[in-house]
């Protein structure tokens, strides 16, 4: 009888230990704080006071995510260059390998931008409508072998969108770098220069995913190299001359339109997607973050999901203004110090959208912004930038995630980069926006379900306390804190 007694409490007890590791989620926790924690691995806890919940709903899907990543230019590849083989090696692995970011999405411009050394284009004979004088030899000393040293390093491998920042200067009506316009007599001509790029890139073994039409069609103040579009002059370059030489020429190439702030992006989505006729050949709209330091403007971003649900966004670029000496500073970038472009030059009723800001908060905030208003990749600038912010022709310093010191041969990863990799190297191409459910407004939240089966949660906290979070999926959760100033990952794994 005592026999029979122990042995129903010994299945009682077993009982009891197999009913709480079913409601255990099987997480990893990954952080990085003002406090220090960079992308470090954290436990979960038995905490049962969590006043913050996350419940997750994977039955409730949104959009597809195609990756996140950065931009190879012809100032990032130049520095890797200069470095020496260990330090260029270190930084490929930590963008590409798979105990880095994984970067999945990237970016490079076609001619020459800002951040190039010269103004240069692969068409430089004036009258050469043919473009028998076509040629990338620009991009074979730095941009190109990057790239292709990048796919060797990469497992799952990366798509690589290009822009151009401006046509040939004998192409466009003001013969300038800067500004002007396509002359219509030249819109054949620039569309087979598209064509002519995808080409030449594939012999060097490279796939380009997607062009836009053009990096900021509405200019940049005549500060750089810049070619202007009305919404409807790039419709009917696209529909009447790109789109049909692109398919003419069997290229199975990605087109976004605009390429530019989101707050003209209504104006736009109306003009490129008012019929079938002026949307056929555009997959989708690039949009870049500069309009404001806090605002990523969700309403914009839901009016163009809900214009044209078929099509794509992308956010295409976004950086920091350099702050020197504030580089190599851990703590700078937890502090809203930072101030960009509109900080001084913004017109006075756009200066509200300006004000000092916290570089760490503005990528994380931007992204989990951006994924739960529809946008399907988000795409950084430079990879690699000098202690000064540049190389660069044209003055416009910024930051990169990565900043290095040529000349001595060292290599600074910011918070930046790590901020960076809480998405890239967590949430992976095909990934699919899920819904969640959050009791706390201070906390922001986005979460998405991997091929795999995992379940990827990104959570940022940019109060100056602590949280303690229960996660909950179904019938099982868990419980962890996230620090003060802090982004974290939480991956649940499907139960083995």
């Amino acid at each position: 009888m005592k026999r029979n007694k122990l042995l129903i409490i010994l299945i009682s007890i077993g009982m009891m230990a197999c009913n709480s590791k079913d409601n255990s989620l099987l997480v990893d926790v990954y952080e990085t704080s003002a406090a220090g924690n960079k992308l470090q691995k954290i436990e979960a806890s038995e905490n049962t006071k969590a006043d913050v919940e996350i419940r997750i709903n994977p039955d409730e899907k949104f959009q597809e995510i195609i990756g996140f990543g950065g931009s190879f230019t012809e100032s990032t590849a130049y520095l890797m260059n200069q470095l020496g083989k260990e330090n260029r090696k270190q930084i490929l692995d930590a963008y590409f390998g798979e105990n880095g970011a994984r970067y999945s999405l990237t970016r490079t411009h076609i001619n020459s931008c800002d951040f190039s050394l010269s103004n240069y284009s692969y068409a430089p004979v004036e009258g050469d409508k043919e473009l028998k004088h076509f040629s990338i030899d620009e991009d074979r000393d730095d941009i190109i072998p990057m790239i292709k040293e990048a796919m060797v390093v990469s497992k799952d491998g990366f798509k690589i969108m290009s822009s151009p920042w401006t046509a040939p200067v004998w192409m466009k009506d003001n013969k300038d770098w800067k500004g002007g316009k396509l002359l219509p007599e030249y819109y054949d001509t620039w569309a087979l220069f598209f064509s002519k790029y995808i080409n030449e890139y594939k012999k060097e073994g490279i796939d380009i995913w997607a062009l836009t039409v053009e990096n900021e069609p509405l200019g940049n103040g005549y500060n750089w190299e810049s070619m202007h579009y009305t919404p409807e002059e790039m419709v009917d370059f696209v529909s009447k001359h790109l789109g049909p030489k692109l398919k003419a020429d069997g290229h199975d190439v990605k087109v976004f339109g605009y390429d530019q702030n989101r707050d003209e992006l209504n104006e736009w989505a109306d003009i490129m997607y008012k019929d079938e006729e002026s949307s056929k050949y555009f997959d989708g709209m690039a949009i870049h973050w500069y309009a404001s330091t806090f605002d990523y403007m969700p309403e914009a971003l839901q009016y163009t999901y809900a214009k044209a649900p078929n099509k794509m966004m992308i956010q295409s670029e976004a950086c920091v203004d350099a702050e020197v000496p504030h580089w190599n500073d851990d703590a700078w970038y937890w502090k809203k110090e930072a101030t960009d472009w509109g900080w001084d030059w913004a017109p006075e009723e756009q200066k509200h959208l300006h004000p000092k800001y916290v570089p760490v908060y503005r990528y994380a905030r931007d992204i989990i912004g951006c994924l739960n208003n529809w946008v399907q990749g988000w795409i950084d600038w430079n990879m690699v930038l000098d202690t000064q912010g540049g190389p660069n022709w044209a003055n416009n310093w910024c930051l990169a995630p990565v900043i290095v010191d040529p000349k001595k041969d060292e290599v600074y990863y910011t918070p930046m980069y790590y901020t960076l990799a809480h998405f890239s190297k967590y949430i992976r191409p095909g990934a699919t926006r899920i819904g969640f459910e959050l009791n706390d407004e201070e906390l922001m939240v986005t979460a998405a379900q991997n091929p795999d089966g995992s379940i990827a949660v990104v959570v940022l906290n940019m109060k100056e306390e602590a949280k303690e979070i229960k996660l909950a999926l179904g019938e099982q959760e868990s419980s962890f804190r996230i620090d003060a100033q802090a982004v974290q990952t939480i991956v649940i794994h499907k139960e083995k």
